[in-house]
């Protein structure tokens, strides 16, 4: 049963009112919490604009800042230097390619729940397509994963968050919760197809004459162990990561006000950890080494490769 609290759309004080730009909600009709009636939405998404009259949005293109054109020649920079010292490999292709649809798959998930439950703002939006055109975020896709994988600093990434109206679900608060966790469920369904197909197909003996593993069954590992890191990466309960829904959805709905406004921030404390993480040090080996070390061993054992 959804929660009508006066925080959550459809309740007496956070009416939706006219939409306002493209991507953003309109002002409140009954004065909300905000006064510019910005409504929740689940982690992993955002807001989506609903056009007047049912029409069909329009989506201007966005100019290309300086700063974004400054991202882009650093990392073309980066490519060059890393392909002017021989430093790719084939292991580093293999998990660029594998990480890039894992990610995009993981967004697309949280738009086709959405539509299931009755909001078709990211459908309108043209973001339930499998072109990966429509969800590259040139920075979250491309150049910080080239970055962090060809400098030898593992994987992460991300693409342009899926537009969802929540006041648009048939139960926002219980389906708000459900579109949020999509994402890393995905995740989840990818590394059991990744492990099933490299047993049944005897991935652990596709080993070529240098005794290394075969390209297919090295993209069938990878594949795997990227989405496990995706999907508990994303099910860590720290917003706006995916798993918080479940701590949101527990919250009394008068803390919603100060809760979303502290959400917005909480971003840069997740890459400020990350960072840390690598610099904490016990013995010769990182924090984050002994986490990624877990993780793999685990992730060894299911595929049933020795150690």
């Amino acid at each position: 049963m959804s929660d009508q609290s006066p925080w959550w759309p459809g309740g007496p004080e956070g009416t939706q009112g006219p939409p306002g730009p493209e991507g953003t909600a309109g002002p409140s009709s009954r004065g909300g919490p905000y006064g510019g009636g910005a409504y929740y939405y689940p982690p992993g998404t955002t807001p989506g604009a609903r056009p007047p009259n049912g029409a069909r949005p329009t989506r201007p293109r966005r100019p290309v800042t300086p700063r974004r054109w400054l991202w882009i020649g650093i990392g073309i920079g980066v490519v060059l230097l890393l392909l002017h010292g021989h430093r790719i490999s084939e292991t580093d292709v293999v998990l660029f390619c594998v990480l890039i649809p894992s990610i995009i798959l993981h967004e697309i998930a949280h738009g086709w729940v959405a539509l299931a439950f009755g909001d078709d703002t990211a459908k309108r939006a043209g973001r339930l397509t499998l072109n990966p055109i429509a969800h590259i975020d040139i920075v979250g896709t491309v150049i910080v994963p080239i970055l962090l994988i060809w400098s030898g600093f593992g994987f992460f990434g991300w693409a342009k968050p899926v537009p969802v109206n929540v006041s648009k679900l048939r139960s926002p608060r219980n389906q708000g919760v459900l579109v949020s966790l999509a994402g890393p469920l995905t995740n989840v369904v990818l590394c059991v197809i990744s492990a099933v197909a490299f047993r049944v197909f005897g991935g652990i003996n596709a080993v070529n004459a240098s005794g290394q593993l075969e390209l297919w069954a090295l993209i069938l590992f990878y594949l795997g162990l990227a989405n496990v890191y995706l999907a508990a990466f994303n099910m860590l309960p720290i917003p706006p990561l995916d798993g918080s829904v479940l701590v949101e959805r527990m919250l009394p709905g008068s803390w919603w006000p100060r809760y979303l406004e502290l959400r917005r921030y909480t971003l840069p404390l997740i890459l400020i950890f990350v960072v840390l993480a690598s610099y904490i040090h016990d013995g010769n080996t990182s924090l984050i080494d002994h986490l990624s070390a877990s993780v793999e061993n685990w992730w060894f054992g299911v595929l049933g490769v020795p150690t």
